[in-house]
């Protein structure tokens, strides 16, 4: 049993592994060579195969790939729609669809493509495409594409396979060619993304094409209740975008009258606002709450030699810089042989004709004594030749016509061979200096087509929008003595109307007891937190506390200034050590605060009172103990800024105190 089991486990890993490299290199991973995926490669060969310069109707384009695609139509349809959208390598005439709304192409009966004038010029090459059997062995089909450009960063490719995925984004042609010629002059080169959504894109942590980017909507004030959206974030659409809004909007997060979709050839989507709001604050909470503004996570995968790797975005252009290099090399010696070989042959011509060869061969009765008289006739001139003559050559020369030979122009036959001799000169130079002619080539590029594709994203470093202060104060948290509970749904007593406070879902309670200790909670519908809260109140970075107690143990007062301190949700945190008789005789928020102590008489005293001014001491922690405010009995605390925030009677009776001693009158 175990070695069945042994081997229906190779069998599984086998097929499991021969399918998961099928998908990764076959379907949905571009190849680094021309940065095309197995469909879009058999499309474009397909279109130009088909070639004339006039449209053809699409359903005849995905019949004729279906010769080199073993997928369906619809497949095929996807892929041709997608690559005509980017705006590259495609012209289309009908309705392809929409990339700004997200509506659909029209049927492939009514739509037409042909290739566009770049794609003739940088795409295809037969002299240095190498060709397979197709899948039923019928056709020939690229391996890859001789592809001029880096278009796999051009145009992006998205793809998920078996155990990996790919998401590259795509970037500008004249950005990109002008990166190759600085690469190719040694100079370092980073590139950024570009979008024909256009919007804005922070690539503060794009990493090279495998970082983080957050795309954001372009948007504008009519005025300020209105709100148009002009461009949109880059795998968004109007359509999801306008959900997101109304999505948000339902969940209380902005308020809106109404939505509007004026989207045709521009994007123009019109937000109304609600009385009372403005557009100002609105466009904040819509980049945080809605996806005007998206996160995008880029991959970069592909597959070089076969292998899927991930690269970095300057590797993929260094390796495309060098292919180009590469291929115009490789062009120009293929156009450097064919034109030698036409010399060769026009040099062999003239002398045939003009030296009258063919008069050797007239008494010749065979042809091998025909080949070899015309051999021998044409070896005083060997030294004017390019190369030896052999066989083919001779053969060439009996096929000129009696009629060819009558009407032979020596003038242009030499003005002819002139021009393949400069030809070849000028094709030696080129290959003298490769960089320079790659440079001129890119240069052409540039000039011809650079006009036709601006930059549209604009590239900006975004400010994190902060959730909880764009989100609109929707709720009223009161807090209830008698029951101890607190939250929106609570309605509190008119004697507890200071805790009645405006927050949002993404504020946080600060809750005070008279006790000293404090904690933080959520924002709830109803949640019990006690009948002793000193104070309940938003959590706000940098708020300060101006605070005296009375330390219980010792039956002494003390002063202590802190900031709102940090915290985890729901633990319960103390300002000073519990005591039955510790308490906090009073609480100032904020600068410029003040108080009076009034301390218990003592005959010897000059005077009961000591005034305290907060600004004289220093910002410490929540846990510090704090300055102490004198050796004597502190027996009231009150506020000298004219403002009382507590409206809560504290019990100020001191230990040891007789009820006499208590309410004697306050010296002033």
């Amino acid at each position: 049993m175990d070695s069945k089991h042994g081997k229906l486990r190779q069998l599984f890993e086998f097929n499991f592994l021969e399918y998961t490299s099928y998908v990764i290199k076959e379907r949905a991973i571009p190849d680094i060579n021309d940065g095309l995926k197995p469909v879009q490669r058999r499309l474009l060969q397909t279109l130009f195969n088909m070639d004339d310069g006039r449209f053809h109707k699409v359903a005849n384009v995905v019949g004729a790939t279906m010769k080199l695609h073993p997928h369906g139509d619809q497949s095929i349809f996807a892929a041709l729609v997608n690559l005509a959208n980017k705006g590259y390598l495609i012209d289309r005439q009908g309705n392809y669809g929409n990339i700004f709304t997200g509506d659909q192409a029209s049927a492939p009966r009514y739509i037409e493509c042909r290739l566009s004038p770049l794609a003739r010029e940088i795409m295809f090459n037969k002299d240095l495409t190498e060709f397979i059997d197709s899948y039923d062995g019928r056709m020939q089909e690229p391996v890859t594409l001789p592809c001029k450009i880096p278009l796999l960063l051009l145009q992006g490719a998205e793809g998920i396979a078996v155990g990996m995925a790919t998401k590259i984004m795509p970037h500008n042609f004249c950005e990109l060619l002008e990166a190759q010629k600085k690469i190719l002059k040694g100079e370092e080169v980073t590139l950024y993304p570009d979008f024909i959504q256009g919007g804005m894109v922070d690539v503060s942590l794009y990493n090279h094409g495998n970082g983080k980017i957050r795309c954001r909507a372009r948007m504008e004030e009519a005025n300020e209740k209105t709100i148009l959206i002009k461009e949109i974030p880059y795998t968004t659409t109007t359509e999801s975008l306008i959900d997101s809004v109304e999505k948000a909007a339902k969940a209380g997060k902005i308020k809106i009258t109404s939505i509007n979709d004026y989207t045709a050839e521009e994007v123009e989507i019109e937000i109304k606002l609600a009385r009372g709001i403005y557009a100002k604050d609105t466009i904040k909470a819509l980049y945080a709450f809605t996806d005007c503004e998206v996160p995008i996570s880029p991959n970069l995968t592909l597959v070089q030699n076969g292998v899927p790797r991930t690269a970095t975005v300057e590797e993929v252009l260094q390796y495309n810089t060098e292919k180009l290099l590469a291929d115009l090399t490789k062009e120009l010696e293929i156009d450097l042989g064919r034109l030698e070989d036409r010399l060769h042959a026009r040099l062999l011509e003239q002398i045939f004709i003009e030296e009258r060869l063919y008069k050797s061969i007239e008494e010749k009765t065979s042809f091998e004594d025909v080949i070899k008289g015309v051999d021998e006739a044409l070896e005083p001139f060997t030294n004017e030749l390019k190369r030896p003559v052999i066989t083919e050559d001779i053969e060439r020369l009996l096929e000129i016509r009696i009629k060819r030979i009558s009407r032979y122009d020596i003038n242009k036959q030499k003005k002819d061979i002139q021009t393949l001799r400069r030809d070849i000169k000028t094709i030696k130079n080129y290959l003298k200096d490769m960089v320079g002619y790659t440079i001129s080539y890119i240069d052409a590029l540039l000039k011809k087509y650079g006009g036709e594709y601006p930059r549209l994203t604009e590239i900006t470093e975004f400010t994190e929008v902060s959730v909880r202060k764009v989100a609109l104060s929707n709720l009223i948290v009161c807090y209830d003595r008698e029951e101890g509970f607190a939250g929106h749904q609570i309605k509190g007593s008119e004697k507890e109307t200071e805790f009645s406070i405006a927050c949002s879902e993404y504020d946080r309670l600060f809750l005070l007891y008279d006790t000293g200790m404090y904690k933080v909670i959520q924002i709830a519908d109803k949640v019990f937190v006690g009948h002793n809260i000193l104070w309940m109140g938003k959590v706000e970075k940098g708020l300060v506390f101006n605070m005296v107690y009375r330390e219980g143990r010792e039956n002494l007062c003390y002063v202590k200034r802190f900031k709102m301190p940090k915290f985890i949700l729901d633990k319960e945190y103390r300002l000073f050590d519990e005591h039955k008789h510790s308490k906090i005789l009073l609480l100032l928020w904020g600068e410029g605060k003040s108080c009076r102590a009034s301390l218990m008489p003592s005959p010897r005293a000059k005077s009961n009172l000591v005034e305290i001014s907060f600004e004289d001491y220093l910002i410490k922690g929540a846990a510090a103990k704090g300055k102490r405010v004198s050796t004597r009995v502190v027996r009231r605390v009150v506020d000298t800024t004219g403002k009382k925030p507590m409206e809560k009677k504290v019990n100020l009776s001191l230990p040891g105190m007789t009820k006499e001693e208590d309410e004697s009158p306050q010296e002033d």
